[in-house]
């Protein structure tokens, strides 16, 4: 296999139980550089579990995982992944640029890109020194996705993105997802609504209980 074809991430009878009962059917699926892929299925279908095992919250009950062609190990890839889920991470009392500034000196920053500059992309020119607490639900969604610019990531696990977005937030997701696919990134979404990606027809991961 050359290295081109080497998938970034590859699941083999991927499943997860919880008390003994199976969340998640065994999956099997890969994924490589430059592609997006959506995580489909019914609630409690076990979405948001798959995208919590990636990002390495949750241990797989059976199966493997692959990692660049190499066995998964999450401490080997963890500044490679960036989880964005339902609780975003973020600290309220903290203003949206010192949320930012933390999560730098924990993963460091993608080069020739600033706080300031996300922060404005991002529609939040403005409120960067506001206390989060003080901010709507979509501002606040809009300074974790600020996040998905800042950070060295290769691989994005985005829960539910367009959640408390309007459709200005949906429109900013979907470029955020084109561009870092078009630089050779990576991405799994899950969505109960359509993703307006255009950047090419996207795999699709159907989950079943």
């Amino acid at each position: 296999m050359t290295a081109a074809a080497t998938p970034l991430l590859e699941a083999l009878r991927l499943s997860f139980h919880r008390q003994d009962e199976p969340v998640f059917a065994p999956l099997d699926f890969r994924l490589h550089t430059g592609e997006l892929a959506l995580v489909e299925g019914d609630n409690g279908s076990g979405k948001t579990t798959l995208l919590r095992l990636l990002a390495g919250l949750l241990h797989a009950s059976e199966g493997e995982l692959r990692w660049r062609g190499g066995v998964w190990q999450h401490d080997a890839c963890a500044n490679e992944i960036l989880f964005l889920g339902h609780q975003l991470g973020q600290k309220h009392d903290l203003s949206a640029r010192e949320n930012l500034a933390f999560a730098v000196g924990l993963h460091g920053c993608r080069d020739g890109v600033s706080v300031d500059a996300v922060l404005d992309e991002v529609g939040l020119s403005g409120y960067g020194d506001e206390p989060l607490r003080r901010l709507s639900a979509g501002q606040k969604k809009r300074t974790a996705l600020a996040r998905l610019l800042l950070l060295p990531a290769t691989l994005w696990l985005l829960d539910e993105p367009y959640a408390n977005l309007d459709r200005h937030g949906i429109a900013l997701v979907n470029r955020l997802l084109e561009r870092h696919v078009a630089d050779g990134g990576a991405a799994l979404v899950s969505s109960h609504g359509a993703v307006g990606f255009h950047g090419g027809e996207p795999q699709r991961i159907r989950m079943h209980g």
